[in-house]
């Protein structure tokens, strides 16, 4: 009796070991095909990102197979230059202009945008901001008939082939950085992660999350301060290009050592737009290549 007691737990344990490793193993399979993309089309041209140097400000120009996003404007100062780029490069329509939150050094240079590019849909975290920054965008996308929308996180667009998904914020925040819009861009097998100013919380909740994470390139949080970029949240990313935007000589003194530390330590390519300038990636759908300036 004892004896088959034994094996009766013996085979317990057995399936209840089998049923974990096959879960386990289900997990790993589901964040594969998860992250390896999906497969572009014949007539896919390719990808294009750049992250301009617009001082202590973000401001990044996404194209994708013929279509184009701007995510953030930089300060008002910079709506001279914002206006320019689109023009220098042809660019006089928008699929998308994203406002990843109201503070001027993200939406400053978007009423630049508009006045030389027309814009099928905007987006904000918000509609409502008291300033002259954003209220400027908000007169500018009325003279176009554009509403803006505010997009719940696991809303999904296509830009070009580009999925581009937004992964927070996932909850309300007292602090207006924590609901940062966060974009997750893929196209084919690379991957994108623009993160606005979000802070600790916001991460600690998107690592919470079932969004996948882990991208070839990740925009640091907050111009590298140290109230963003939780090493766990780095190492989720696991990025191989880490891009700060970030004012040369700054007073508030980003990036932050820590920070700067803290991605030497998981192996990624820092680049800053106070030392390189604009900074642009291609990608042919399997990796990404940073161009020349």
């Amino acid at each position: 009796m004892d004896r088959r007691r034994r094996s009766f737990a013996v085979l317990v344990l057995f399936l209840c070991a089998a049923v974990i490793i096959v879960g386990y193993a289900a997990g790993l399979l589901i964040r594969f095909f998860r992250e390896r993309g999906e497969v572009l089309p014949e007539d896919a041209s390719g990808m294009e990102i750049t992250f301009l140097d617009v001082g202590e400000g973000d401001a990044i120009l996404v194209t994708a197979d013929g279509e184009s996003m701007l995510v953030d404007g930089g300060v008002p100062e910079c709506s001279d230059l914002i206006y320019a780029v689109l023009r220098d490069r042809g660019l006089d329509h928008l699929r998308y202009i994203v406002c990843t939150h109201p503070h001027a050094d993200h939406v400053g240079g978007l009423s630049g945008a508009l006045r030389f590019a027309s814009v099928d849909e905007a987006f904000c975290c918000t509609s409502e901001y008291d300033s002259r920054s954003f209220g400027s965008f908000l007169a500018a996308l009325k003279k176009q008939g554009v509403e803006l929308q505010i997009p719940e996180a696991g809303r999904e667009l296509k830009l070009g082939a580009a999925t581009i998904t937004v992964i927070g914020p996932l909850s309300h925040y007292e602090d207006l950085n924590d609901e940062s819009l966060v974009l997750r861009i893929d196209y084919g097998g690379t991957s994108v992660l623009l993160t606005g100013d979000a802070g600790y919380q916001a991460e600690t909740d998107m690592m919470d999350s079932d969004f996948p994470l882990r991208a070839d390139i990740l925009k640091v949080g907050h111009h590298g301060s140290g109230s963003s970029s939780y090493y766990y949240f780095l190492d989720a990313v696991e990025p191989q290009f880490a891009v700060i935007s970030v004012g040369k000589d700054n007073e508030n003194g980003h990036p932050s050592e820590n920070v700067l530390e803290k991605l030497e330590k998981l192996g990624a390519q820092v680049f800053r737009t106070d030392t390189d300038g604009d900074i642009t990636f291609i990608s042919d759908g399997r990796r990404f290549i940073k161009k020349d300036n």
